[in-house]
């Protein structure tokens, strides 16, 4: 019986194997792949397989140095200083996860330079503090390679930091077993859900700036278990959350009603 309280996470490869032997190794690690396929699932995984705590940092073109390492602010008529989330993971030994990597501002990226390379340190100059990593710090990132908002790509000289391993969308009978057992409903209807999914991601003569990954597919699976029909849950658990335009949402709308 699954343990509620843990990540559920189905191996679709080596990814495991790999994750464990960059961890004793201390080398940074790069998830690369599209939008819900499962890397912010695996990480979560993988920190409760291991035992450390997980701190997880959304980046974005609004991140700032201060959000990440920290900032002083002015309490109660001191000034204390906050550390930021990777400071933390710092002192605590964490398993540090940067999503959506690329989508912080360049300035950011380089200010983590020092803790990917051989060096495993970071120096806080607001507070003069030079922070190395313990052993148990493990610096993980992902990004969507496919996804090109401001035409923004990591440089050679911070890809060159971590080891990196692509993700993609499961096999299908693997995707199946993925979204039964998140969403509760039943084989028929999660095969009928992954060959509407696959059919989709065939579809690229749309221009659809995502395809539909299996996290859409889980939602719409725990909409057709709750009794919702079908054709409804893949309108708004799939077809709206991918296309705003109404002549793509229609053919999208076509190819869920040819599987159900």
């Amino acid at each position: 019986m699954t343990d509620p309280g843990r990540a559920w996470y189905r191996p679709v490869d080596q990814e495991v194997a790999v994750f464990e032997h960059c961890y004793a190794q201390k080398l940074p690690l790069l998830l690369k792949g599209p939008t819900g396929c499962g890397k912010s699932r695996f990480v979560e995984a993988m920190a409760q397989s291991l035992g450390r705590p997980l701190i997880t940092v959304a980046c974005h073109d609004e991140t700032s140095a201060a959000d990440l390492l920290g900032r002083h602010l002015l309490i109660g008529g001191d000034t204390v200083w906050r550390d930021g989330p990777v400071t933390r993971a710092l002192r605590e030994g964490a398993l540090l996860y940067l999503d959506e990597f690329a989508e912080a501002r360049e300035d950011v990226i380089v200010v983590l330079h020092p803790l990917t390379d051989h060096r495993r340190e970071l120096f806080l100059d607001r507070t003069g503090e030079l922070l190395r990593a313990p052993d148990q710090l493990m610096v993980v990132v992902s990004y969507n390679p496919g996804y090109r908002r401001g035409f923004k790509e990591l440089k050679p000289s911070t890809r060159q930091r971590f080891v990196s391993m692509s993700f993609s969308y499961p096999a299908p009978r693997v995707e199946v077993e993925i979204v039964m057992h998140e969403s509760g409903v039943a084989e028929r209807d999660a095969k009928r859900l992954v060959a509407l999914a696959n059919k989709i991601r065939g579809l690229q003569e749309l221009g659809l700036a995502q395809s539909a990954s299996t996290r859409l597919l889980v939602s719409a699976g725990a909409l057709i278990r709750e009794g919702l029909n079908p054709r409804l849950a893949c309108d708004v658990a799939i077809v709206q959350p991918l296309t705003d335009d109404p002549v793509l949402a229609e053919a999208l709308r076509d190819a869920a009603n040819l599987v159900f």
